[in-house]
């Protein structure tokens, strides 16, 4: 527990990518930045989800993982130097004289101009398995997110779920896989149809093998997996080996302490205006999957957008006896200096 208090322009709340970029934009009008984030490093969703998984629709990148993008943010907000701190909750806001105060669930304590909620849906937990004695494996042969794929090579993999991520994993990871099956309750699925459909093709060649049911117990010792029981849709139950299991059961999503702040909700959202995505209080904007406004659309691009926008509103009140001019970074001197490119 830390008694000093931090003294920034910004602190940013969520280290996603929408985050991540709120630091350059902020970066470029001269406002310092402290990020805080719930996960143990940046990247939020997209490095904890699908850190590996292909992404298509990023302006200018034919495909970039969610691992890749988050490094080439890094990278790119690198000449602003914002402090992260990580494996922390902002638990309270409080309102000062053009101000405010915020604090963790560490002790840190941060004044501010201007606070930027960019935390997606909320801090989000998968939905762990009703199972008997489940926490003895996680970690070591049950998991809830792909980290890294070479973990999994050559090992005998059994993934449970019929969402987008269990049918995502169960193509991805069956090249590298010593075998592979997919569990699910019904053999209707809630994942995109072409990739249900090429779950099917690669069951019919042999590639991966796909059963009814639902896991009803864990068998191992020291935390490896040797089995699971699995009950079928008739009833009868049997003996799955296994060495690791993946269950893909969604994720809990909790807007967190952010609902006790004052700010305008709708149905756990933030509603925003969309020339400066300010919230219903001055100086606190929300940008990126956890806003709200009319023809929203929940995409990495729509949230580079906002930042954006943000940052030319949140000059005002960290510097509100500076005109802002609007310039490009292809043109502006000041600006290449900035970036370390002049």
């Amino acid at each position: 527990m830390s008694e000093d208090v931090i003294k920034t322009d910004a602190v940013i709340i969520g280290g996603g990518p929408v985050g991540l970029f709120a630091v350059f934009e902020l970066g470029l009008v001269d406002i310092k930045a402290h990020m805080i984030d719930i996960l143990d490093r940046a990247g939020g969703q997209c490095a904890e989800l699908y850190p590996e998984k292909p992404i298509y629709d990023v302006p200018g990148l034919t495909v970039v993982t969610g691992q890749e993008l988050t490094d080439r943010l890094m990278e790119q907000i690198k000449p602003f130097n914002p402090t992260f701190h990580f494996s922390q909750r902002v638990e309270s806001l409080e309102r000062l004289n053009g101000s405010f105060r915020l604090t963790t669930d560490m002790g840190a304590v941060f004044e501010c101009k201007v606070v930027v909620i960019a935390a997606g849906g909320g801090s989000f937990t998968p939905k762990r398995p009703p199972l008997p004695g489940i926490e003895r494996y996680e970690g070591t042969s049950v998991f809830y997110s792909v980290r890294k794929m070479e973990n999994f090579r050559d090992r005998d993999v059994l993934i449970v779920g019929g969402g987008d991520s269990a049918l995502d994993w169960s193509l991805n990871l069956e090249p590298i896989a010593k075998s592979l099956t997919l569990l699910h309750r019904r053999s209707e699925f809630r994942a995109a149809p072409a990739s249900v459909q090429k779950m099917f093709d690669l069951v019919e060649s042999g590639n991966i093998s796909f059963k009814l049911g639902q896991v009803t117990e864990l068998h191992g010792e020291n935390g490896q997996l040797s089995s699971v029981t699995v009950k079928g849709p008739d009833g009868a139950s049997f003996e799955q080996p296994t060495e690791v299991m993946l269950p893909f059961f969604g994720l809990t999503m909790k807007l967190g302490p952010v609902a006790d702040w004052g700010l305008n909700l709708e149905e756990n959202l933030i509603p925003v205006d969309t020339e400066k995505f300010e919230t219903s209080e001055k100086g606190i904007f929300a940008i990126g999957d956890i806003n709200s406004y009319p023809g929203k659309l929940k995409l990495i691009l729509s949230g580079f957008h906002e930042a954006a926008l943000m940052a030319q509103q949140a000059h005002k009140y960290v510097y509100p006896d500076k005109k802002l001019v609007f310039q490009y970074t292809t043109s502006s001197t000041s600006l290449q200096k900035k970036l370390g490119v002049k």
